[in-house]
């Protein structure tokens, strides 16, 4: 077997850590061969519950797993890591004006970014799950700066999942039967899930998207409203936040990144931009993006409908927005 890959996780202790260290100890992400060892992170209170996750993942006994580090250290969390699940951060509370909730991310983003810059390995590949992803992603690329800026993204794969599910149960097939749906932008209500250049296998047929719905109306309305609210209706019906469908998305977006995308396919992450499709340049924002021996590269060469540019400006502008608010929140 190789040697074992140092993964850490933020937020260890939370309810998406909890979903996502069984799929990645029993191998679903980086590799049923894969030894790994797990540095779990999270802040001082937490501490005894991750204790007890601990104990729950010893007794699963997962062969892969050849050690389990528990800290509320930083400097002890990410000391040579391999792959980093960002999962920690400050949730916005009732009361909580969006400045307060910036500041708070700036802080946390700050500290395991400088970690990451000091002792981590110059080849780790950063997921920022942590909302708001996009810009707390950009915040620790600014004090991890010789992390290559292409080993940095944050999740927006949770987007994709849903625009993909939706789509299938509209047509009565399996999520597996459709690909290369977009989603542009932003992790929040101003994402904009594009069918334009999807495809769905019908009856044998690979159709495009538009082509097997046949309603223009749904696809540029109700399916749009339905992935972009979609956390919202998950909080009204369960009373907490999407949990295992996040950690899901988490380990589909790791494994693609680590084990590539087939020929011709392409998944959703928030990278920084380099200026494709006319997206400011030092934005985090998702594009769709291929991936061959470890390395991701933006689709380029995709034509864009008005309305389509339309729906990327909207949550590119809360993006450059949301970062400059954020970026004045950095004491330095």
């Amino acid at each position: 077997m190789p040697e074992p890959l140092k993964v850490v996780v933020t937020g260890a202790a939370g309810q998406i850590a909890y979903s996502l260290l069984f799929s990645v100890a029993k191998g679903d992400v980086f590799g049923k061969n894969q030894t790994l060892e797990l540095l779990l992170l999270d802040i001082t209170p937490m501490m005894e519950v991750l204790n007890g996750v601990v104990m729950e993942l010893q007794d699963c006994a997962i062969p892969l797993v050849k050690k389990i580090v528990a800290t509320d250290d930083p400097n002890v969390a990410f000391k040579d890591v391999d792959a980093a699940f960002m999962v920690g951060a400050m949730p916005r509370r009732e009361g909580m004006e969006r400045k307060d909730l910036l500041k708070a991310n700036v802080k946390i983003f700050k500290a395991q970014g400088e970690s990451i810059e000091k002792l981590s390995k110059k080849t780790i590949k950063i997921l920022v799950v942590g909302n708001p992803a996009n810009t707390n992603a950009c915040i620790l690329s600014k004090y991890a700066p010789s992390i290559p800026k292409e080993n940095i993204s944050c999740m927006t794969r949770l987007d994709q999942n849903r625009a993909q599910a939706q789509i299938a149960n509209r047509l009565g097939v399996s999520s597996d039967k459709v690909s290369n749906i977009i989603i542009w932008g932003n992790h929040s209500s101003t994402q904009f899930p594009d069918v334009t250049h999807a495809t769905v296998e019908v009856q044998g047929k690979n159709l495009p998207v538009y082509e097997a719905i046949k309603d223009d109306n749904y696809l540029k309305n109700d399916f749009i409203k339905t992935v972009q609210q979609r956390g919202a209706s998950v909080i009204k019906a369960r009373k907490l936040s999407s949990a295992m469908s996040a950690a899901k998305a988490a380990c589909d977006h790791m494994h693609d990144w680590f084990c590539g995308t087939e020929a011709g396919k392409w998944v959703s992450m928030g990278m920084i931009s380099d200026g494709s499709y006319g997206i400011e340049k030092g934005l985090m924002y998702s594009f769709p993006v291929s991936i061959k021996d470890g390395v991701s590269s933006i689709v380029q060469g995709l034509t864009i409908s008005d309305f389509a540019r339309e729906k990327m400006d909207v949550t590119a502008a809360e993006l450059a927005d949301e970062l400059q608010a954020a970026m004045a929140e950095c004491s330095d």
